[in-house]
């Protein structure tokens, strides 16, 4: 069965050009180097001011504890928060060892992750786009979306399934394009593994992946075929030819689940009993409805708009001084990426464009899973991995335009950052007034 489209593709044959001339994208050292340099300073600044306020924030009055009792620091029954798998809080653990039981202690792992989300948003960069310019662009939009600086500094789970995610997500885009993708599959099997054992939403990408690949294989399957192909299709039917069903079940299935489990070790030793009752009792939380309201509870449509975010500090510091941190994502990033999140849809319907494609299938399948869980109690932060992919989005876009204009967004990306700190960051501290500028709409109080 042949399928002919006729499209318009100056695009991707702008993008084709561009990767011609690079080849397989700058040369490796450079691209090491770039991501080093991208968590160094992500990492240190994320640190600044990262043991204020000293007591807990948010759900830190969950997972802290739990982590504490993984360390013999509390009493160990009843266990606590049972209802996420240990990876996340392992490494809180780990660091109150090192650095103390304080709250630079609770949140350091947080910068580390933190800092790795955004290089892995450079490396999926990288491998969509084959230049540098556009994937440090995608990185520091990434940053400064507000949303993971604020999660980044905060003793949580969800640092961790996202910065795992994209380390994972980044893989799967590299083995993308390659005859042998079996290397690069592994690694994104192994990074979405981790994914889910700090949080179990880190099975949503995963199965976006394993649709992907199931997607191509039974257009190949069905012999289909564009009757104007090219090279920057999203779909072609001699892509990964040696790429065997057993392969797929292994990086997508069984290296995921080795490295889901070995992270409930140290908690249950290689009791197979202990291991499963702990599945148990986190698929009873995730499937249960019986969930009371919350203040800063929204639904999953109104995620990408904005419309509730989640207030993780409110301390009123002196008569016209308070001290607040409110995740609520950078205004001025992710309202505009409904835009290119827009014209990615044109792009993939139109142009077939690979990169669009992908973009799509990431942040769709990490946003609208939630759309199917039974339990009503759903927060802004659940949106975190779509909003940082759509960074992706934007670059997408910009790509097309003169490079001054990608790099004039950043800079409105950074400026609308600035002006949040205030509310981003505890130690900084602001006024009313400030406060009272900065929430446009009523819903955001």
């Amino acid at each position: 069965m042949h399928t002919k489209v006729s499209a318009a593709r100056h695009g991707d044959g702008e993008r084709s050009r561009d990767t011609a001339q690079h080849g397989d994208g700058s040369p490796r050292r450079r691209s090491l180097l770039t991501a080093v340099v991208i968590f160094l300073i992500a990492h240190v600044a994320l640190m600044v001011g990262l043991a204020s306020p000293p007591k807990f924030v948010f759900d830190e009055v969950h997972y802290v504890p739990a982590a504490r009792q993984m360390l013999g620091l509390a009493p160990p029954l009843p266990q606590l928060n049972p209802m996420h798998p240990p990876l996340a809080k392992e490494l809180i653990a780990l660091s109150i060892r090192t650095f103390g039981d304080d709250a630079f202690g609770w949140r350091y792992p947080g910068t580390v992750l933190g800092a790795l989300a955004v290089v892995a948003i450079y490396l999926c960069g990288l491998a969509l786009f084959a230049a540098q310019a556009p994937a440090v662009a995608a990185a520091a939009i990434a940053f400064f979306n507000q949303m993971l600086f604020v999660q980044a500094r905060t003793a949580m789970l969800d640092i961790g399934a996202l910065a795992f995610s994209l380390l994972a997500i980044a893989a799967f885009l590299f083995g993308w394009r390659q005859q042998r993708p079996q290397f690069a599959f592994a690694l994104a099997g192994a990074g979405f593994g981790l994914a889910i054992a700090c949080k179990w939403s880190g099975l949503f990408p995963l199965l976006t992946a394993l649709g992907i690949v199931g997607l191509i294989r039974l257009l190949q399957y069905w012999q289909t075929s564009f009757g104007d192909a090219e090279p920057t299709d999203w779909y072609r039917p001699e892509q990964w030819p040696r790429l065997a069903w057993v392969h797929i079940l292994l990086c997508f299935v069984v290296i995921p689940a080795l490295c889901y489990l070995a992270t409930f070790v140290p908690l249950h030793g290689l009791s197979i009993a202990g291991i499963l009752d702990a599945q148990r009792r986190i698929f009873a939380d995730s499937v249960t409805t019986a969930i009371a309201g919350h203040t800063y509870m929204s639904a999953w449509p109104t995620w990408p708009f904005l419309v509730r975010p989640v207030w993780f500090l409110f301390d009123q510091t002196s008569d016209t001084a308070v001290a607040a941190v409110v995740l609520l994502g950078n205004p001025l990033v992710l309202w505009v990426a409904l835009l290119a999140l827009a014209v990615c849809v044109r792009d993939f319907v139109v142009v077939r464009s690979a990169p669009a494609f992908l973009i799509l299938a990431f942040y769709l399948g990490c946003w609208l899973p939630w759309a199917l869980l039974p339990r009503a109690l759903s927060f802004l932060y659940y949106y975190l991995p779509s909003a940082t992919l759509a960074s992706l989005a934007l670059v997408h876009v910009l790509m097309r335009a003169p490079r001054w204009l990608m790099w004039s967004y950043v800079a409105v990306a950074i400026a609308g950052f600035i002006a949040m700190l205030p509310v981003s960051a505890a130690f900084i501290g602001t006024t009313m007034q400030t406060f009272s500028r900065l929430m446009l709409f009523q819903s955001w109080i």
